[in-house]
């Protein structure tokens, strides 16, 4: 080797000169060069090289295969060379880190890697990736602690890592398991249902040290936000650093546990929890304090009463008669030959009218906001469901439903009609699975 070219600098000369000569084009043609100086080639060095590579090199760009490659190299020459490894930037394997979010166990998780083909592909042996697996996971216990505290990760200066990963750490770490958050969705989140957990975890095989941190990180986040105000969902932007869409189901869920709706009625288990997250949505927007001030010293999922006692000044639609009959000859004029229910609709448009609108009315006090959902199942999807009504059948109807009460000359309740059909009517569709 030129005593004046440092390591890195001779062995990119060489992996140049490959690609120049059109000897280098993939992965496993720079393992193969590199494989070639291994014996006078630190470990440092190989890292360092890859992370050298300028843009625009023909050389493969950074990815979780070739991160994995380096971490494993890296074990292959310590167990070789050294006794102690002193490094700089902490490396995680994002694959690894998932499997530890999974809350395998480090034998499960190595049987997992050899199942992908990690051997082949790093050209080593159990042994090794047996202790890079438990590096790892080791390394993920010791950051839990500051993910906890998300905008803490970007200041500490125990482990460096860089900004993308950090990112990634953060969001997989929050992310869960749709089928886990129905399960406890609605539910009180306190040391009586966590001791729900088993029972959880073996109704939907998802390991119980996930539930564990799956339920943590509901609570977490609760704690955290039920003391601000202003905007949900922002507040747990902020504080927590998530993506807009996992902050959305965040709020979904804040939202339930705040408002303890009645999720778990056997005529309900066929809603997801993504059903119920856009539902979630619709409320806080159009029914919440925060949809009127969003600077209220709550937190903007609490239902503003003064809209829901007012609710009940939509009752004149079904009681006053007349009303009530011009509502139906403007809804069936506009329906007419544009649905094949029509006739259905038409027998029971009294039934399916007084049902939205005593639903609103009902809505002042604690245990029917609680059965808001299984009162629209039961009472409007149910019939329409057992009359064959599609998808587009009900918007059709509900729209004009809607907009048919704007022409009635005596009905002086418009903003607080609109306000409520709007949400009403998007949960119905989100609810009304054909």
């Amino acid at each position: 080797m030129s005593q004046d070219l440092n390591p890195i600098e001779h062995l990119w000369g060489i992996l140049k000169r490959k690609v120049e000569e059109c000897k280098v084009s993939n992965i496993h043609q720079l393992h193969d060069v590199v494989m070639e100086e291994w014996k006078r080639t630190p470990v440092a060095t190989c890292e360092a090289l890859v992370n050298s590579m300028p843009k625009g090199c023909c050389l493969p760009k950074r990815s979780p295969r070739l991160d994995r490659y380096i971490t494993l190299v890296k074990a292959y020459k310590m167990s070789m060379e050294l006794d102690v490894f002193v490094g700089n930037t902490t490396i995680m394997d994002m694959d690894v880190y998932q499997l530890w979010l999974d809350g395998l166990t480090v034998s499960d998780a190595v049987k997992v890697r050899m199942d992908e083909g990690a051997l082949l592909e790093c050209e080593a042996n159990a042994e090794v990736l047996t202790s890079d697996t438990m590096d790892q996971f080791r390394t993920f216990q010791m950051c839990e602690r500051l993910l906890h505290s998300p905008t803490k990760v970007g200041s500490q200066l125990l482990y460096q890592i860089p900004a993308q990963h950090q990112r990634i750490l953060i969001e997989r770490y929050y992310e869960f398991d749709s089928v886990f958050a129905r399960e406890v969705l609605g539910k009180k989140l306190s040391k009586g249902t966590k001791k729900d957990l088993d029972d959880i975890s073996c109704k939907t095989g998802i390991t119980l040290k996930s539930c564990r941190r799956q339920f943590d990180n509901f609570k977490r986040v609760f704690k955290v936000v039920e003391e601000l105000k202003g905007p949900l969902v922002e507040n747990i932007q902020r504080h927590f650093l998530l993506s807009d869409t996992l902050a959305r189901d965040y709020a979904a869920i804040v939202f339930f546990a705040n408002s303890r709706f009645e999720t778990g009625k056997r005529k309900l288990q066929y809603l997801s929890f993504q059903d119920f997250a856009f539902c979630a949505g619709q409320l806080i927007s159009y029914w919440t304090i925060g949809a009127v001030d969003s600077m209220m010293e709550d937190m903007d999922v609490d239902l503003e009463k003064e809209f829901l006692h007012e609710l009940k000044d939509l009752k004149v639609l079904v009681y006053d008669k007349d009303m009530l009959d011009q509502h139906k000859i403007l809804v069936c004029a506009a329906l007419r030959g544009k649905i094949k229910v029509y006739k259905l609709m038409e027998a029971n448009f009294k039934n399916l009218s007084r049902a939205l609108i005593n639903l609103a009315s009902k809505l002042t006090h604690t245990k029917d906001v609680r059965d808001l959902f299984i009162d629209l199942v039961e009472k409007f999807i149910e019939p329409c469901r057992y009359d064959r009504w599609t998808v587009a059948e009900i918007t059709l109807f509900l729209t004009h439903y809607t907009n048919a009460a704007h022409c009635l000359g005596t009905f002086r309740h418009q903003m607080i009609w609109d306000r409520y059909m709007g949400v009403i009517k998007s949960c119905i569709l989100q609810m009304y699975h054909e």
